[in-house]
């Protein structure tokens, strides 16, 4: 499945297609207000807000936005990037600390948080080595197949996995001098790791690297004739997404306070994947805006459901139609959405300077 991109040209080897100044400065104005909005969001927001809809959204984002890395970038659609954040979830449970005394090992924070995203990582890595020499339904498949093969290792293992119970009791740790299992220390840490991530798959997407896998996205066999190693830049691509994955799995065990085999689930896969096809696959901001939907959707469906006097269990079916609206009506998502009102203003905008300017028309 390729998916298209704005075209960046080339650039010489070992430097980006535009500076870093630059591209910031491009951001434009709506960036730069969503970012001041998000920023002073305490000042305004109840603790509900700031972690059970933002930061969750940002760290359903941050595993959505792996997802478009890889399909935006590579066109490649991989159904393992839930099951890579959970396999970090559940490394930070086992090396750290839990209520489950007779598996967790206790390794302070600062041991078990970078060895669980280094093992998530090359857990990833892997998964894309089994599945880059296929395309569309096969990767599609292959992916889907470790995902479910994770998700019952984790079920049925109980002297690691604790099987179908999980582990509970885990908490962000006690550092700088801040608690981050407080609100307002969490939200930040959430959103600094999303600005972090956003930001790397922005830069990663201008250097070399990205622009030769938007290659081998567009033209494989161009590409390998012009002596680019397909495989290995799409098997980097994994590792890189994955990284992203794993470190959203780390906030995720911390967001919930405990991790278990649902966690790893069909379900959520699935849901990443609408998470970032509705937010849209060309742009990194597209899967964080899918999210904030998506966790919009979640929390209060139920609720709108029984107000119009329908079973409230069913907010899957609404979330559902609205993908089905935002697919047919636009696939690149919300944010093609945004963008395709965005060039009919300036358009028009053109349009009415041109009339004003047009000899017999001034003032």
């Amino acid at each position: 499945m390729a998916v298209a991109d704005t075209p960046v040209a080339f650039s010489p080897p070992g430097r980006p297609a535009r500076g870093v100044a630059e591209a910031i400065a491009g951001l434009g104005t709506p960036f730069w207000v969503v970012a001041a909005i998000l920023l002073l969001m305490p000042l305004i927001a109840s603790p509900f807000w700031l972690v059970q809809i933002f930061a969750y959204a940002i760290i359903l984002g941050m595993v959505a936005l792996s997802l478009m890395f890889l399909a935006g970038y590579g066109g490649i659609v991989s159904l393992v990037q839930m099951t890579v954040a959970a396999f970090a979830g559940y490394l930070v449970a086992i090396l750290g600390d839990s209520a489950i005394a007779q598996i967790s090992l206790k390794w302070p924070w600062w041991t078990a948080v970078p060895v669980a995203i280094v093992l998530a990582t090359i857990f990833g890595t892997v998964s894309g080595a089994l599945s880059v020499r296929t395309e569309g339904i096969y990767t599609i498949m292959i992916t889907l197949a470790i995902a479910s093969a994770f998700y019952y290792l984790a079920l049925q293992n109980y002297t690691i996995f604790n099987g179908f119970s999980g582990f509970n009791g885990i908490a962000p740790p006690h550092f700088l001098g801040v608690d981050w299992r407080d609100t307002i220390p969490f939200y930040y840490l959430c959103l600094g790791c999303g600005a972090l991530a956003y930001g790397a798959v922005l830069y990663v997407a201008r250097a070399p690297f990205g622009l030769a896998l938007q290659g081998t996205r567009d033209n494989p066999r161009r590409m390998a004739a012009l002596g680019f190693n397909v495989a290995a830049h799409r098997i980097a691509a994994y590792t890189f997404a994955s990284v992203i994955a794993a470190a959203a799995g780390v906030l995720l065990v911390w967001y919930q306070g405990q991790i278990s085999p649902g966690t790893a689930g069909i379900g959520p896969v699935v849901d990443v994947l609408i998470i970032a096809v509705v937010g849209g696959l060309s742009r990194p901001i597209g899967p964080f805006v899918g999210a904030l939907v998506y966790v919009l959707l979640r929390t209060f469906s139920l609720d709108l459901l029984e107000a119009v006097g329908l079973d409230g269990k069913r907010f899957q079916l609404l979330i559902g139609l609205g993908f089905l609206v935002i697919v047919l009506f636009s696939p690149g998502g919300l944010v093609g959405i945004f963008e395709r009102l965005r060039e009919r203003y300036l358009r028009g905008r053109d349009a009415r300077s041109s009339a004003m300017g047009a000899p017999g028309r001034g003032p």
